[in-house]
Formats: C-alpha cells, structure tokens, sequence
C-alpha cells in the first residue's frame, strides 16, 4: 500500500512537533487512534542544529507522520520581534528578556501558515492545561486560521506523563522518556531553565541545572558597534545579519557564565511563576543599546520609550503580538533609533560585565556645550537666574499663598 493510499480520505492535521515527549503523544495518538493524516512541523528560533533536524525527521516518520518540515524563522524573528525587543530595551520585570515567550508568537504565526498552505483542517499541539503556552498558541491560531480547528491532546484529555509512556509503549514506540531533572527551552533571544528549585520560592537553581558551564574566567574586552539601533560588527567583524551577530556573542559571553538570573512574575493564566535563564547575548545587546542611547537619545525621547517598552513587553509576553497597536508602538521605536548608532565599550568577567563607554557621532554629551559639574559655553549665570525663578514659578506661588496653613499644622 503506497503512502498516497494510507492517507487517502482522512482529515489533513498539522502538529506543531518538537520531538518531545508530549508531541511524540500527540503524532501516535492523531495517526494511529483518531485516524489524521499528520503533518508534522518544526519551529527553528535558533535551539536546532542540522543534525538535530535530521534526528527530529527521522523519528517522526518512525512514528507514523504523514510528513515532516523544519522552517527556520531565525531571520524572522528578528526582523519582527527581537529587533523591537532591542529597540525598547525589553527586559519584563526588569530581569527578563522574553527569551522564550517571545518566540512563542512567532512559533504559532508559522504553524499557521504552514497549515494554510498545507490545506489542513485541523492544528494539533501538545500544550497542557497549566501554562501560558495553550494561550498564547490558541490565541494567534484562531487570529490567523480561524476556520481550522485546534485540537490540544494532552490538555483535553488531561494526561499524566505516565499515562502517555504507557500509551506509546503499547503502540511500539519505546524512546526513552525518562523525565529530566531540568526542562530546557533554547532560542536564539536565550535559554530558559526550569526544575525542581524553580516550583519553590526560595532556592537557587545548582550549578548543574545551567546549560553552560562556566569555561572562562580571564577579562574580554569587547566592542560592539550599532547602525540605528542594531548590532552590526563585533570587534571589527561585521555580520550580513544581526541574527549572527547574535549569535557570536552568545559563543563569547555565555561561557562566562553571564545572563544567568531567575524570573518571577505573573502569568496569562493569573498564578505566580518562576524560571530561570541564561542570556548572555541578549543581556548584554540590551545594556549596551540602553548606554548607547542614553547619550544620543534626548530626555523625553528616553522617557517615552521606557514607558511603551514596559507595556509593549507585557502585551508580546501573553501573546497579543498581532494586536495593531504593537505596530504603532514599533514604529515610534524604530523612529527613535535613526540615531543610535556608535560604538560601545565593555568588558567581559565571570558571572557579569561592565560596560565602560561609547563613542558616537551623535553623542549629546559634546565638550562643545560645557562638561557637565564643571563649565558651561551654552549660558550664562543670570540665564540660570531667570529660568530658575520662571521654572519653579508655580511651585512658589503655591508655597506663598498656604505658607500660613500648612504652617499652623505643625
């Protein structure tokens, strides 16, 4: 029986395949038990390497699936997300750079439009009931395909792990699915961490848990110079693309053990959560960037985008990447960033890195307008005088008409 006729009649299904235990499930089940021409696709943001591409095809078409497709949306995801993320200094809570909720939008759009060129008539994932993940999917594939159905077995059926060895056991698929004390999730934007320490609220994650030991331990310095914005050569190297830019520096710094941090906040579900991370590259993109415009950027240009970045990182956190206004707010970053462009100066050590200066054209801090504590060449002191008094005006006529009451309380 040819393959065109093991398949002729039955629903065409894409699942959005990841070779892990939960999709591993869900292609068996889909093929073998609901009776789905199963389409599998992979999402590369950069955790990949051809070899694993190769391993992951393999042991799909092992497993039943009428196809197999790795789409690399490396470029793409910079170009729409990570770029932005850089561009309003996106660090969610202060700590976090969206390592992993950021590639999940662009994760879902893809599987969309694979199923739509595909002609599916259904989506498949192996969300659970207990993350953001199952929201965020949902969400942009009823944006985007919302004539298709989205079927989720493991949360609808509501699975044990156990429950879903056994089944693919039972159907001759005997991998090993032996749980990992730490659950990894690598993207080109970081890597995040999870494991027994990050249920609680107290403990550290062990050295061990880190996907990177801590190799390096003499001083780097390092320069990375930005054109409006983005990272285009690292110590003279240039690279066609930041997405290599990127990832060069992920290979200097992350063996320094730099990036690694803990984040707690608040997930689309309403619960507290709590994971850890390495992201070396995109720490250090984010620092140097925030240094390099705070010297090219005027006040309110800074003030502004710190408050949209903060929103703007929330909104892209639970999801809500292909809401209008994201565009708006993008094009207000990207309309700020026609001057940022230079140099920035920094160090490597273990565990951190100092960023020790910058040099640009456009640098606002110039000798020619006075040094700041020390002279001035653009005023004079009765200048300061007169916009002092001007300045604090309504502050003081306020003081002066209830000096007398606000006295009297005391």
């Amino acid at each position: 029986m040819t393959t065109t006729q093991q398949h002729e009649g039955k629903e065409k299904l894409v699942l959005a395949y990841s070779g892990g235990l939960d999709t591993t499930y869900c292609a068996v089940y889909l093929s073998k038990i609901a009776n789905y021409e199963v389409h599998a696709v992979t999402v590369n943001t950069g955790a990949f390497t051809s070899e694993d591409v190769r391993a992951m095809e393999e042991k799909a078409r092992t497993i039943g699936v009428a196809s197999f497709r790795c789409i690399d949306v490396r470029e793409k995801y910079y170009q729409t997300c990570i770029r932005y993320l850089v561009f309003g200094n996106v660090l969610k809570n202060g700590t976090y750079p969206l390592s992993v909720s950021a590639e999940r939008a662009i994760q879902a759009i893809s599987v969309a439009e694979y199923a739509r060129e595909l002609g599916a008539d259904t989506i498949a994932h192996g969300s659970t009931g207990a993350g953001n993940d199952q929201v965020r999917f949902d969400m942009i594939f009823h944006h985007l395909v919302p004539n298709i159905r989205v079927i989720t077995p493991i949360r609808d059926h509501q699975l044990s792990r156990e429950e879903e060895i056994r089944f693919l056991k039972e159907h001759g698929v005997h991998y090993d699915f032996a749980k990992a004390t730490y659950s990894i999730n690598k993207g080109i934007w970081g890597t995040s961490v999870g494991g027994k320490e990050t249920l609680s609220s107290h403990s550290a994650l062990p050295e061990q848990a880190w996907p990177t030991p801590i190799t390096a331990t003499e001083p780097m310095n390092v320069t990375l110079a930005f054109e409006r914005g983005e990272l285009k050569a690292i110590d003279g190297k240039a690279f066609h693309s930041p997405v290599g830019a990127i990832e060069y520096l992920q290979q200097l710094a992350q063996p320094y053990g730099i990036g690694r941090d803990i984040h707690v906040g608040d997930t689309i579900i309403g619960i507290k959560g709590r994971v850890g991370f390495e992201a070396a590259a995109p720490l250090i993109i984010i620092k140097a960037h925030h240094l390099l415009e705070k010297h090219v950027l005027t006040k309110w240009q800074l003030y502004w985008k710190d408050q949209l970045a903060a929103w703007y990182g929330n909104w892209l956190h639970e999801g809500q990447m292909l809401d209008p206004v994201m565009r708006d707010i993008e094009a207000l970053f990207e309309s700020t960033q026609k001057n940022v462009s230079g140099n920035v100066y920094l160090t490597l050590f273990p565990h951190r890195f100092e960023l020790n200066g910058i040099q640009s054209a456009h640098d606002l801090m110039s000798s020619k307008f006075g040094s700041y504590g020390e002279m001035n060449k653009g005023w004079s002191g009765d200048d300061v005088k007169g916009f002092t008094k001007i300045f604090g005006n309504q502050t003081s006529i306020y003081n002066q008409v209830n000096a007398a009451e606000d006295h009297g309380k005391d």
